[in-house]
C-alpha cells in the first residue's frame, strides 16, 4: 500500500540528488530510504530513480510522479496546520491575500462578517505576483487578484476564481489639461502626452494602455512610475503627465485633477477573488458570498456618482 513516507522518500532524493543526502534530510538510515523507495517502485511496477555512482536522479516516470508527490505533501502540511490552528483558537481560520486597492473597499465589511461568524481571518498585503505565488505555495486559502479582460491567472485546478466586479480605468488628468472640457476623450489626443504608470511595466493595467495605443498607432511614454495611486495622483495634479488609474484606487475626490472616460471600448481590469477548494471549504465559501456582496455594494455606488 502506498504510503505518505513513501512520497516523503522520493521527494527527498528530487531534492538531495542522492539516498545518502535523502536520509540525512529525512533523519532516517539510507537502508530504511532504500527500502521506502524499493515499496514506491513495486507499488507503480516502475523503475522511478536511477542511481549511479555520483548520485541518484528521477527518471522521466519518476519526474512524472514527482509534482503529484509534492502537491499531496503540501496539502496534507496545510491540513495539519489548519486543524492544529483551529483547535487552539476554537476557531475556523482563513489566510486571505490582498493587493492594496482592493483591500480597503472589498475586504473590511468581508471580514467582519467572517469575524462575526467565529472564522479568525489574517491578512497579508502584496502586489500581484506575491499573492500568486502564495496560492500556489498554499500559504494563502484566498486572495484577490486582478487581471485584464482575456488573461489567465495561472492558477492550476486546486483553485476556484470568482470573479467580483469590473474596475474600470479612468483618465485621471491635471485641473488646467486642455481635454478637461471633454466628456470622453479619444486617447488619440494624448499621443505626445507624457503618462505616469505602475512600478512594474508588466502591470495589467500598463499593458492594457499598452495594447490600446497601440491599436492608435503610438507607445505611451512614461516619465515616472509608483504602485501608489496617491503618490500618482500628485503627479498628475502637478503637471509631471497623465495617468490610467483604476476606479477602486482613486479614492476622495481631489480638486487638483479631473477624471474623465476614454473613448471607445472601456479599458477595465477583472477583480476577482481566487480561493483553494480543498482547505478551509465553509470559511472559503462565506469569504466569497460576502465579497460578492460588498463588490455589488461598491459597483451600485459607483453608479449613483459621478466622476470627479
Amino acid at each position: 500500500m502506498l504510503e505518505i513516507r513513501h512520497l516523503h522518500v522520493l521527494r527527498a532524493i528530487a531534492h538531495e540528488g542522492s539516498l545518502a543526502g535523502a536520509a540525512r534530510s529525512l533523519h532516517y538510515s539510507q537502508p530504511t530510504v532504500t527500502h521506502h523507495l524499493a515499496v514506491l517502485e513495486r507499488h507503480f511496477d516502475a523503475v522511478l530513480v536511477q542511481r549511479g555512482p555520483r548520485g541518484a536522479t528521477l527518471t522521466e516516470l519518476g519526474e512524472t510522479l514527482l509534482p503529484h508527490a509534492e502537491m499531496v505533501l503540501s496539502r496534507l502540511q496545510l491540513a495539519e496546520h489548519e486543524v492544529r490552528a483551529q483547535a487552539v483558537r476554537g476557531t475556523r481560520a482563513l489566510r486571505v491575500g490582498t493587493f492594496p486597492t482592493a483591500g480597503a473597499l472589498l475586504l473590511p465589511g468581508a471580514v467582519k462578517s467572517l469575524r462575526q461568524q467565529g472564522v479568525h481571518v489574517s491578512l497579508v498585503e502584496g502586489e500581484l505576483p506575491v499573492l500568486l505565488d502564495g496560492l500556489r505555495s498554499r500559504e494563502l486559502h484566498a486572495a484577490l487578484v486582478f487581471s485584464q479582460p482575456g488573461d489567465r491567472l495561472d492558477l492550476d485546478d486546486a483553485f476556484e476564481v470568482h470573479p467580483l466586479l469590473t474596475d474600470p480605468l479612468l483618465l485621471v488628468l491635471p485641473e488646467d489639461h486642455r481635454c478637461v472640457a471633454m466628456e470622453r476623450v479619444p486617447l488619440d489626443e494624448l499621443r505626445d502626452e507624457e503618462w505616469v504608470g505602475a512600478a512594474d511595466p508588466r502591470d495589467p493595467c500598463d499593458r492594457l494602455l499598452s495594447w490600446a495605443c497601440a491599436q492608435q498607432g503610438f507607445e505611451p511614454v512614461h516619465v515616472m512610475r509608483s504602485d501608489d495611486y496617491g503618490v500618482v495622483q500628485g503627479f498628475v495634479a502637478a503637471g509631471t503627465g497623465v495617468s490610467l488609474v483604476p476606479r477602486l484606487a482613486l479614492g476622495a475626490p481631489r480638486g487638483d485633477i479631473a477624471v474623465r472616460q476614454l473613448e471607445g471600448p472601456p479599458l477595465a481590469r477583472e477583480i476577482s477573488v481566487a480561493v483553494l477548494a480543498s482547505t478551509a471549504a465553509l470559511s472559503a465559501r462565506d469569504l466569497v458570498d460576502s465579497l460578492k456582496l460588498q463588490a455589488a455594494r461598491v459597483t451600485t455606488e459607483w453608479d449613483r456618482e459621478p466622476l470627479g
